[in-house]
């Protein structure tokens, strides 16, 4: 099974994305669905696609469900949970006995939003990561360089349980790149219990003046530090729309991964998001 590992949907006139308020945003400032994105995965042969959170709110955790309980092709649900809470472990539950429960992979934050670059070496966060692992759940990593060491100690404190980075942390790829993207990347990858998604490069890059040439150093330094078993290919949809189509964002990624072998784009396409998020069947996760 091919699935895109990283998509979102979102409505800006049903509810509120802080993120969404700077101008360049504007182009994508409206409504994705399902019914948006079936066509695309068809046409780029992808058989299904993990749903990522968007905003902190369970509502949306809950909208997402309901989604993938109605659409087949949405295998999994990465949403958002107060950490924090301290009825965490009943909110888990709950979600996970409403229609669609059963398709709650991960949980996610917009860590590199917050203030402190240490957020998830709070102690109120770091027993919710726990609630989390109990669960079998997997934890999304939505950070760059600057949140990077928190991220590396709080891998080393849970060596049981499972991260998911996304966006490769995304590294500054319009800058030219920097050391501490490359040396961070290494140490995250050298803990072992912690895949990285290959998307958003895109976006990171000059949005109207980038290729794969572009982003293979990128991608070819994630492979090198995490091997053909940690990573995976997400398209970044609708993101991605500001930098470029999602046929020429999956080309672009599938091209990159195909230099290092077939084994690596294989896997990268389905295998390891399956390994990463627990999906237990080819339509179906828990």
């Amino acid at each position: 099974m091919i699935i895109d590992a990283h998509q979102h949907f979102w409505d800006p006139v049903r509810a509120d994305y802080p993120w969404m308020d700077a101008p360049e945003l504007a182009p994508i400032r409206r409504a994705f669905g399902p019914a948006d994105l079936a066509p695309l995965l068809q046409a780029s042969g992808i058989e299904a696609s993990i749903v990522v959170q968007c905003r902190s709110s369970l509502d949306e955790t809950e909208e997402f469900l309901r989604i993938a309980q109605a659409n087949p092709f949405v295998v999994g649900v990465v949403g958002w949970a107060d950490l924090t809470d301290g009825a965490l472990d009943e909110t888990l539950e709950r979600l996970r006995a409403l229609p669609g429960g059963d398709k709650l992979v991960g949980i996610r934050h917009q860590v590199h939003d917050e203030a402190d670059p240490d957020w998830l070496r709070r102690e109120d966060v770091q027993r919710g990561l726990a609630a989390v692992f109990a669960r079998d759940l997997t934890y999304d990593l939505l950070v760059r360089s600057r949140e990077l060491p928190a991220a590396i100690a709080t891998a080393q404190a849970f060596p049981d349980a499972r991260f998911v980075l996304d966006h490769a942390a995304k590294p500054p790829i319009a800058e030219g790149g920097s050391a501490e993207w490359v040396e961070l990347i290494a140490a995250l990858a050298a803990c072992g219990n912690v895949w990285c998604k290959i998307s958003g490069l895109a976006t990171e890059a000059v949005w109207d003046n980038w290729d794969a040439e572009r982003l293979f150093p990128f991608v070819a330094h994630a492979a090198s530090c995490f091997g053909e078993d940690r990573l995976i290919f997400g398209s970044d949809w609708p993101v991605c729309l500001l930098a470029g189509s999602y046929g020429e964002i999956k080309t672009a990624l599938k091209d990159c991964l195909a230099r290092l072998g077939s084994r690596v784009r294989d896997k990268a396409f389905g295998v390891n998001a399956k390994a990463a998020y627990r999906l237990v069947s080819p339509l179906r996760a828990r």
